[in-house]
């Protein structure tokens, strides 16, 4: 089997400068994205054809990446630190957390995001926090989160900032999605449902939720984690849309992870500890109709999360 499989095509368009190193044949307009993204300790892009354009080895597992407007990109590089890569692989910025108090064990940083002030959000587990801090490392508002099951490995996964400046977390030993604003005042919950029985294991079923995304409609599309879903819940917290975990022929939802809601309404769904020929990414319509999906076991393993679909143009949350 080839070590990607599209199983439908999309539009091939380079971003931001990261060109190919050869030019694209125009059979590659019939092929899925191109795209950056983290596993195996490294960063790569691997262009439609499947060749790997560029690749940074950032030394640890990523949750969470950005392709910033600048062209560099923004990863983990351990547990606890993030750096500003440029395309020559110059560390241009860095950043490391540490302990606020003797009663935190560790640190680790499982969200993050470079906002349009200039300032770069950072969701800390063990301390329990966001911050946002300048090019200097000095922070310049901490926002306290309100964590119900303290872990220092799962207080937090996926953090985004939305247009009404609040911030979406991810709790995933809580199971729930809270919305914070800048004085910390939870302003919006919503916990998941297990939907099934609960098993162990990565591959197994809970609520360890993983991210959520506020959609323009002011729905909010969350990656369900282990609860091997993606739904789309309004403000009042009822379910209008999901995506169950046996519902595209061929495809088991695992952990889900990362998501990409398109302007044509269709989501790219990161379906991390997938194996086999199940997909590690793919596209889905509203209704629940496959466009593509990704394989390489070659560059990636089934730890992939963090994702940027750099081909894609229609792409508005992320």
């Amino acid at each position: 089997m080839d070590r990607r499989r599209f199983l439908q095509v999309g539009a091939a368009t380079p971003l931001l400068g990261w060109a190919c190193s050869k030019p694209a044949p125009d059979t590659q307009a019939a092929s899925a994205p191109r795209l950056m993204a983290q596993d195996r300790q490294q960063v790569a892009v691997v262009n439609s054809d499947g060749s790997v354009d560029w690749s940074w080895p950032n030394g640890t597992t990523a949750h969470d990446l950005h392709l910033l407007a600048n062209g560099n990109v923004l990863a983990p590089t351990s547990h606890d630190a993030l750096a500003e890569v440029s395309p020559e692989k110059e560390m241009v910025w860095e950043w490391k957390s540490a302990p606020t108090s003797a009663e935190v064990d560790k640190i680790e940083i499982h969200g993050f995001e470079r906002l349009d002030s200039g300032l770069t959000m950072i969701a800390e587990t063990g301390n329990r926090r966001i911050i946002e801090v300048d090019r200097d490392g000095k922070v310049q508002h901490e926002i306290k989160l309100q964590v119900d099951n303290p872990d220092s490995h799962r207080d937090t996964r996926l953090v985004r900032s939305t247009p009404d400046g609040t911030y979406l977390v991810a709790h995933e030993k809580d199971g729930a999605v809270r919305e914070y604003a800048a004085d910390g005042k939870v302003v919006w919950e919503y916990k998941l449902e297990l939907n099934g029985d609960p098993t162990p294991t990565h591959r197994g079923h809970g609520t360890s939720v993983y991210s959520a995304y506020r959609l323009p409609s002011g729905n909010t599309l969350i990656g369900g984690g282990n609860n091997n879903r993606v739904l789309e819940v309004n403000p009042g917290g009822e379910i209008v849309w999901s995506l169950e975990s046996n519902e595209i022929p061929g495809i088991q939802l695992f952990w889900i992870t990362q998501l990409h809601a398109l302007a044509n309404g269709n989501v790219v769904v990161t379906n991390t500890h997938a194996e086999g020929e199940t997909p590690q990414i793919f596209e889905v319509t509203r209704d629940k109709e496959l466009v593509w999906g990704f394989l390489d076991w070659e560059t990636f393993g089934n730890d992939l999360c963090a994702n940027i679909l750099l081909d894609s143009q229609q792409e508005f949350v992320r």
